[in-house]
């Protein structure tokens, strides 16, 4: 199957800051959903289609944005998900497409990469952990109470093992 990833930057400072994210969000996509299939994890995965994400390479200005319009929350966030299997016409778009679009996630340098400052890791790293947690987003994880957010952080410390990324929540 030909899943794809199509990366978008509305931000140009991408470019030095993460000097390889096209390569670098390609491989984190191949290895959640590589991840996802072998386990049946998600509720998308078992799609006899192609599998197809938006990501968006942004800033804090655009995210804030999104995150009022779409959250009610007027500040900027890390990462946006928006996930097409939530779409009342969800069931409809599967039957009439050759490729299943999961939906889109956008990520704002600025916060990403504060964060990864005080948690002393690296920017990489931090990016993997955000896409991997935006992935499962649209393959319909969630964490609004403890059991889901135990469940979603579980596979997200799964995936990136794959990727030789240390676990980001241990203490």
């Amino acid at each position: 199957m030909n899943n794809h990833l199509e990366v978008l930057s509305d931000d140009e400072r991408w470019i030095t800051a993460l000097p390889n994210t096209q390569e670098a969000a390609q491989k984190v996509f191949d290895i959640a959903l590589e991840y996802l299939q072998q386990h049946r994890l998600g509720d998308a995965v078992g799609f006899d289609k192609p599998v197809c994400i938006n990501l968006c390479l942004s800033n804090n200005d655009e995210v804030q944005r999104l995150n009022a319009e779409f959250r009610g929350k007027d500040r900027p966030t890390n990462v946006l998900s928006f996930a097409n299997i939530d779409d009342e016409d969800f069931e409809n778009m599967l039957e009439s497409c050759e490729e299943v679009e999961l939906g889109d996630i956008i990520v704002a340098l600025e916060t990403l990469d504060d964060e990864a400052k005080q948690k002393k890791i690296s920017l990489y790293d931090h990016f993997a952990h955000l896409l991997v947690h935006g992935i499962l987003h649209l393959f319909g994880y969630d964490h609004q109470d403890d059991d889901e957010a135990e469940e979603m952080e579980g596979v997200e410390i799964d995936i990136l093992k794959c990727l030789k990324i240390e676990n980001p929540y241990k203490e």
